[in-house]
């Protein structure tokens, strides 16, 4: 079971793996060796919550296809269980981001104490400009 956010764990059921080539600098062993990983995660398929899945299927990515799959490519590594692990990293960064809730921000209320101090200090400012008002008979 993969950890995901909000103690949620998505069954292995729902994530497909599979190995393929490669691309980019490494000699033979591009040519030879299947170390990339191709990750599809079933958004429909999955154990989330509907709210989760709605989440997760409105969500403006890339990566993202029109059935609801998740398809990560990884291949920047040269063995192939450090691509795994790196694609199962950014699915759950992916998930985290997506998933996690916004804490409501409550406003704070201004203290009685500094609101007094706040009126008394207009009223002695108040004060000083009426001294400097002209005098009349």
């Amino acid at each position: 079971m993969l950890a995901m956010p909000k103690n949620t764990l998505i069954k292995p059921s729902a994530v497909e793996m599979h190995a393929i080539r490669s691309r980019g600098k490494g000699g033979q062993n591009v040519n030879k060796v299947n170390t990339g990983i191709h990750l599809r995660f079933d958004i429909k398929g999955s154990n989330l919550t509907d709210e989760n899945k709605d989440k997760l299927l409105e969500l403006n990515d890339v990566r993202l296809s029109k059935e609801g799959v998740i398809v990560i490519k990884a291949d920047n590594f040269r063995t192939q269980e450090k691509n795994r692990s790196e694609a199962l990293k950014r699915l759950n960064l992916l998930l985290t981001k997506t998933l996690k809730v916004p804490k409501i921000r409550k406003p704070s209320k201004i203290p009685k104490a500094i609101l007094a101090k706040k009126t008394e200090q207009k009223i002695q400012r108040s004060k000083i400009k009426q001294t400097r008002k002209k005098v009349r008979f």
